[in-house]
């Protein structure tokens, strides 16, 4: 049992090579000349978002660190008051990790969270976590006594409760989003009153809450389903793209796989034409579990798988023929599943202060992956932006979130472009998310909500026809519409 996850050694692995390729072979990068930047301005009284690009006045930020329960609802229930009766807006988050502004309240009261408290709960067999706690907290508790989250986001550095409000989901299989391993939780809300929510109790606020963006109260705590910590071996399949999802969902049909994921390549050449599948299942010896481990240097080195592709065709190539065949040969193969699971985003920050990492991410029908290819291939190429990784995993059906994304199992296409910080990188990147998702939509797919909020309110209405259903449950329970923030304003305010 290595130190490392196989799946930083193919990161960093590929970074090296990119590097080594970029060095042969410098980037053509475009001229800055005669550009608006967008770079923000960090102005006092703003809040800003892992985009860059979404800076917004507010009247007051508080950050709630390590508060006991009593006093903290009371801190919330002073915020709400002082925001309802001055007509301003109120909303909490966590890592902030939203690229949108969606968890931003323009002008109003922003609370922060950062308290890491987790417990487990041996009778249930489930986890207590404060709205604050990240998965690195949890993986931390859980991972001594055998056990970590059923689901969670694919790194430890994002919000329990804010993964729970946008209803994230990980590669774990063959589960749904994160919701549907979450038992109950404590909310506050809007009208002040502490109140306990789960299938069976307060029912409608606790679905209407799952994937509900922070706007129908204040979670307080949660209790999730825990999963067992196994000894995993992988096993990689190198195919045509066109081949992936009969083979994904066959894998994932078999019952025996654990976690899952593919990729597929990004250089413009031969863009999406070759597709890589990576599948764990438990090894036959799980006498020794050693403790969860991270990537430590080789995670950071893993940046430069993303960094070396800008603008550099070479290094794409590099970095692919690294994952498909070179890393797989040299890694060492057992790896926990906390391990996997324990790897933080931060680690693939840019450090170029004129570019930005954007995602997107769709959510497509097995049965029209191909012609999702084939949208992206006539889409994506012809434009400015710069691709450097998609990432392939499945996601059982939510039959539970108002503002499901998943009405059926879908393969989750999650993509990470590195985007200029000018305006015409940014307008260029507006045009082609949207007709990135009027393809998707075509196709009977979906598109994910957290993001850019670049899809026009008629995609939106299209992508989530129950979200009139949605503001219906939030003004019940907030008929003063205290709780808002930037999703509320750009794409449900005008519903209400």
């Amino acid at each position: 049992m290595g130190e490392l996850t196989r799946r930083a050694i193919l990161l960093a692995g590929g970074g090296i090579i990119g590097g080594i390729a970029g060095a042969k072979l410098s980037a053509k990068k475009p001229s800055l000349s005669g550009t608006r930047s967008l770079q923000p301005a960090g102005a006092p009284n703003t809040l800003n978002d892992a985009s860059q690009l979404s800076e917004t006045p507010i009247f007051r930020h508080t950050v709630a660190v390590e508060n006991p329960g009593d006093v903290l609802v009371d801190a919330i229930r002073r915020e709400i008051t002082e925001a309802s009766e001055n007509k301003r807006a109120f909303n909490i988050g966590a890592a902030r990790h939203s690229m949108g502004g969606h968890a931003i309240p323009s002008n109003g009261h922003a609370m922060t969270f950062e308290n890491g408290f987790t417990q487990y709960r041996s009778r249930s067999n489930t986890y207590r976590a404060h709205a604050g706690a990240r998965w690195s907290d949890v993986i931390a508790t859980l991972d001594p006594l055998g056990f970590g989250p059923k689901v969670m986001q694919s790194n430890n550095d994002f919000g329990v409760a804010a993964t729970f409000c946008v209803n994230a989901h990980g590669w774990p299989a063959p589960h749904g989003p994160m919701g549907s391993t979450v038992r109950s939780l404590f909310i506050v809300r809007p009208d002040g009153e502490l109140v306990r929510c789960s299938r069976t109790e307060n029912a409608p606020l606790f679905f209407a809450t799952m994937g509900g963006y922070g706007l129908t109260g204040a979670i307080i705590e949660l209790e999730l389903d825990v999963e067992p910590n196994v000894n995993l071996e992988p096993t990689f399949l190198k195919i045509p793209a066109q081949e992936f999802a009969q083979f994904f969902v066959g894998a994932i049909d078999s019952g025996d796989v654990n976690m899952a994921y593919g990729r597929l390549n990004v250089d413009r050449d031969t863009f999406f034409e070759d597709a890589m599948l990576v599948t764990y299942r438990p090894a036959a010896d799980q006498s020794v579990i050693v403790p969860a481990q991270g990537s430590g240097t080789l995670s950071q080195l893993s940046r430069h798988v993303f960094r070396a592709q800008v603008n550099n065709e070479i290094a794409k190539d590099a970095r692919w023929w690294f994952e498909t065949g070179l890393g797989p040969m040299i890694s060492d193969g057992v790896v926990t599943r906390n391990s996997l699971l324990n790897e933080p985003v931060v680690t693939l920050d840019d450090n170029d202060p004129m570019r930005t990492d954007i995602l997107h991410e769709y959510f497509v029908p097995p049965g029209r992956f191909n012609d999702f290819i084939t949208a992206c291939q006539e889409v994506i190429p012809s434009s400015y932006q710069e691709l450097l990784n998609i990432t392939l995993r499945y996601v059982a059906a939510d039959s539970e979130s108002i503002l499901s994304y998943a009405p059926a199992p879908r393969i989750a296409c999650v993509m990470l472009f590195s985007q200029e910080l000018t305006q015409r990188a940014e307008a260029d990147h507006e045009r082609m998310t949207r007709d990135l998702i009027d393809r998707v939509l075509d196709l009977g797919g979906t598109y994910y909500l957290p993001y850019r909020p670049h899809a026009t309110l008629d995609q939106f209405r299209r992508a989530y026809p129950n979200a009139e259903k949605f503001v219906e449950e939030k003004k019940f329970y907030d008929p003063d519409l205290v709780f808002r923030n930037g999703f509320w304003d750009r794409y449900l305010a005008n519903m209400a």
